[in-house]
């Protein structure tokens, strides 16, 4: 197996998303995806601790780059303004593997419960790393976790249209848009 060979973790990625879509996630096993990515069961777990935490493969990733956008909006930026410039700064490292696996990610989601518990515990993880980061730049709390919320909205609805369009475009443009749609559809509330 080529265990050695650059890029195991995004081919563990891949070929588990390909199984979970095959065969369901309860039906794939480690052994399965390791092989399928030409990679031994011992590389699996140097990256992994189980099958699950592939679901969120790049998470502390784009915490990161959610917060750095954050911290560096302008001074005078609003809540809503400052988290639109982390979700630009997010989708820059959003590629073609990341909009490929899109639909196919969100159809093993929804066929595993145990997976959409993980999903739903990244989403909890990436608006608390927006709200820290809002915070941090003297947001109020209940504003800050309010625009974290909407912004992970905004990212899993921009992501999701994005996944899903023909159109060559990058993925920040829809990612924005979504979080306008969602500013416009907070004014409605009353």
């Amino acid at each position: 197996m080529a265990r050695w060979e650059p890029g195991a973790r995004e081919r563990l990625v891949v070929a588990a998303v390909e199984l979970f879509t095959e065969q369901g996630y309860d039906a794939t096993t480690v052994a399965q995806i390791a092989e399928r990515a030409g990679v031994t069961r011992s590389t699996f777990f140097r990256y992994f601790p189980d099958k699950r935490e592939l679901l969120v493969a790049g998470q502390d990733t784009l915490s990161r780059l959610l917060t750095e956008g954050i911290a560096d909006a302008p001074v005078g930026a609003s809540p809503l303004e400052a988290v639109a410039a982390g979700l630009e700064r997010a989708s820059s490292a959003m590629g073609a593997m990341n909009r490929e696996l899109g639909p196919r990610l969100k159809a093993a989601v929804a066929a595993s419960a145990e997976l959409q518990e993980r999903d739903a515990l990244k989403s909890v993880g990436l608006a608390a790393a927006m709200t820290t980061a809002l915070v941090a730049r003297g947001v109020p709390d209940p504003t800050a976790q309010l625009a974290g919320e909407l912004g992970v909205l905004a990212f899993k609805r921009g992501y999701a249209q994005w996944s899903e369009s023909d159109a060559d475009e990058a993925l920040a443009p829809y990612a924005v848009a979504a979080l306008n749609e969602l500013r416009k559809a907070t004014a409605a509330l009353g």
